[in-house]
């Protein structure tokens, strides 16, 4: 079944006039402030392409006709296969696209426990990713403690593989490891080529706050960039302490940042299909907090994706994770709220809007499906109301006429399941039968659906005659056994 295509756009938060000033100012902040760069192949690339290059500092400035350059020849829009029918997306436009993300360092389990991460938590938010429906792209959302780091990149990636044919994307913890996850994504596709010319797997690689690139950060861009594969540049500045305190000096560094990501891939490999990539916050000056669910960081997403779309370019947002440390309340409005201001603008690959919790420092099961729910109502708006002959009703207005019942009339059986979206987590019984059944709030409903899905027979994404052969040439591969007690998070060998 074919995803149906969502698109936004009709919110606009920045004006023409103030997009063209922000791009003005990241225009002169690249060009006189430069970058941090503590990478000689990096500099010397950038010198022969004309940037003007401090070797003492380490810096690089960029002309406005680099810039320029760079933009054109990245895409505008790219394929991130699926390796199922209907699993694949376009990234780009004003195309909307909701999905995973965050490498918590813990998880909130079905039994209410929190505890470290584990690789088997890779691989059951993989599987529970792949059975919710609003969900279209697996980022690795949580840190497995139970693996040692040298083999964290081949390990999350493939348990990501095993268990979702949705298309996956996660960081880099060492150059190796990325070659090795590179490879055995080859030997799925049948061939390097064929990889590349339908990937399903993308790296993220991080620009850091502000206005630096570390040295493994720019080998691991320039490696992607050489393979040209998906690729996220991922810069977080937070408002106040890594960034200008105002929301438009944000942006602005924001802007730059995202920019000298696309320029850099661009310059390794024209083409390569980068994302314009965003993750900005801000923080509370009480407590020296960084803030994921504060609707300013919506409104900077929302306006990211403006300048995303005037430079023709895909865009990588971060809304829908919360501050707070339980799925309640205040979970669902920072949820809701920043999430439907990214749809609304038409951001394109919005990750980390499926349980997050804490700041992104914990992933809950539950917080999965309930955010399976927010989504749902953000794609429900982004399709509006269908005028048409059929839908207008006139003819079944005038048969049912005053005082009649449109219950039994096949209008209503035909559009009942189309019509209005139905949440999975959402209770909307009567009072007493919401009490009959154990008066259950959302948590506890989000808890039972994930577990239900989660104990649903285990489909083989990755025939076994591969995974052999893959696990024949990687030993560090570990196994993780499902359908097993969630609240362990046991299940290695």
């Amino acid at each position: 079944m074919r995803r149906p295509i969502y698109e936004g756009g009709g919110y606009r938060v920045l004006s023409e006039k103030e997009i063209s000033r922000i791009h003005e100012t990241s225009i002169s902040v690249l060009k006189e402030v430069g970058f941090e760069i503590n990478y000689p192949p990096a500099l010397e690339l950038f010198e022969k392409n004309g940037a003007r290059v401090d070797y003492d500092l380490n810096r690089v400035y960029v002309s406005r006709e680099l810039v320029s350059r760079a933009i054109k020849q990245a895409p505008s829009e790219f394929v991130f296969y699926g390796r199922q029918k209907g699993k694949s997306i376009t990234v780009g436009g004003k195309q909307v696209h909701f999905g995973s993300g965050g490498l918590a360092l813990y998880v909130l389990d079905l039994e209410r426990n929190k505890r470290p991460g584990t690789i088997r938590d890779v691989a059951d938010l993989a599987r529970l990713a792949d059975k919710l429906e609003n969900l279209d792209f697996f980022i690795i959302p949580v840190y497995p403690h139970d693996i040692n780091i040298d083999a964290v990149d081949v390990n999350t990636k493939y348990q990501a593989l095993l268990n979702t044919s949705k298309p996956v994307m996660g960081g880099i913890f060492n150059k190796q490891g990325v070659e090795d996850i590179i490879e055995i994504a080859s030997i799925i596709a049948g061939g390097l080529d064929k990889l590349q010319k339908r990937p399903f797997i993308g790296f993220i690689s991080s620009i850091t706050s502000p206005l630096k690139v570390s040295p493994e950060h720019a080998e691991y861009i320039m490696m992607i960039a050489r393979y040209g594969l998906p690729l996220a540049t991922s810069t977080a500045p937070t408002a106040g302490a890594t960034a200008p305190i105002t929301l438009a000096g944000t942006l602005v560094q924001q802007n730059a940042e995202a920019l000298m990501g696309v320029i850099l891939s661009q310059l390794v490999n024209p083409g390569t299909p980068v994302l314009y990539s965003a993750v900005p916050v801000t923080m509370d000056m009480r407590t020296m907090s960084f803030l994921m669910g504060s609707i300013e960081s919506g409104l900077m997403n929302a306006a990211i994706t403006q300048m995303a779309q005037y430079y023709r370019l895909p865009c990588y947002l971060t809304v829908g994770a919360t501050d707070s440390k339980l799925p309640d309340a205040q979970a669902a409005h920072e949820g809701a709220t920043t999430a439907m201001l990214a749809a609304l603008a038409g951001g394109n690959y919005i990750h980390e809007a499926f349980g997050m919790l804490d700041g992104a420092m914990t992933v809950s099961y539950a917080q999965y499906v309930i955010d399976n729910d927010i989504v749902g109502s953000c794609l429900r708006t982004l399709r509006g109301i269908d005028i048409n002959r059929d839908t207008l009703a006139f003819d079944i207005i005038a048969k049912v006429g005053p005082g009649g019942n449109y219950l039994g009339e096949e209008h209503t059986v035909k559009y009942m399941r189309t019509e209005s979206y139905m949440p999975r987590a959402s209770d909307r019984q009567q009072y007493q039968r919401w009490f009959d059944a154990g008066s259950k709030d959302s948590w506890k409903r989000a808890e039972e659906v994930a577990a239900q899905l989660l104990q649903e027979p285990v489909e083989s994404i990755i025939p076994p005659e591969i995974d052999a052969r893959i696990r024949a040439k990687f030993p560090d591969l570990v196994r993780v056994e499902t359908n097993e007690d969630l609240s362990t998070g046991t299940g290695l060998s």
